[in-house]
Parts: structure tokens; C-alpha cells; sequence
């Protein structure tokens, strides 16, 4: 293992531990929403929105990334896994899309 593959897996670890992180702080409601919805809406809006369907999308797509960087630092190590963090992408953006439009579709209700 070379030093620049070494560096890759570090980072792609330290990653899937910040992206687990904020996805529990993200299920447990605490800290700060990331979420589009939430974060272009002015302070007034923000104070009014149902806030839990949002927390929970954000800590899915952040679960999500987290395993997608995990297979990234797994897959330096292991070369037969070498493509397999494209489909957990792929999943991982249709889950947002999808989501996001029927979070829109309850709120419109």
C-alpha cells in the first residue's frame, strides 16, 4: 500500500465518521438542520416549519454517505469492492429526490 493510497483511506474514513456523527445528532434533533428546505427559509418560517420530517431525511442521506465513504476507505484496502460506492450513490440521491417530494406532498396536504 502506497502512501498516497494510505491518505486516501484516512480521509475516506475520517469522512464516514463525521457523516455517522452529524446522522445521529441528525435523529436525535439536535444541532443545526441541514437541510435546503430549512436553511433558505427566512427566521420566521423557520420558527413555524414541522422540523422532525426534515431531521430525518438529512440523517438518512447522512447515514447513507456515511456508508458510501466507509466503502470508499474499505475498498483501498480490498480491491474487489473497487465500484461498489456508485450504486450506494445512485441510492443515496433518489432517496433525496424521492423524499423531498413526498415530504412536499404532505406539507401541501
Amino acid at each position: 500500500m502506497t502512501t498516497a493510497e494510505l491518505i486516501s483511506m484516512i480521509i475516506s474514513f475520517v469522512l464516514a465518521g463525521i457523516c455517522a456523527f452529524i446522522s445521529v445528532c441528525q435523529f436525535a434533533e439536535k444541532g443545526f438542520l441541514f437541510n435546503n428546505a430549512y436553511i433558505w427559509k427566512s427566521k420566521d418560517e423557520r420558527e413555524r416549519m414541522d422540523k422532525k420530517m426534515y431531521y430525518r431525511q438529512s440523517a438518512i442521506v447522512f447515514c447513507l454517505l456515511s456508508v458510501v465513504f466507509l466503502v470508499i476507505g474499505i475498498s483501498s484496502i480490498i480491491l474487489k469492492i473497487q465500484l461498489l460506492e456508485i450504486p450506494l450513490i445512485i441510492c443515496t440521491l433518489v432517496y433525496a429526490i424521492v423524499s423531498s417530494v413526498r415530504i412536499e406532498k404532505h406539507r401541501k396536504k
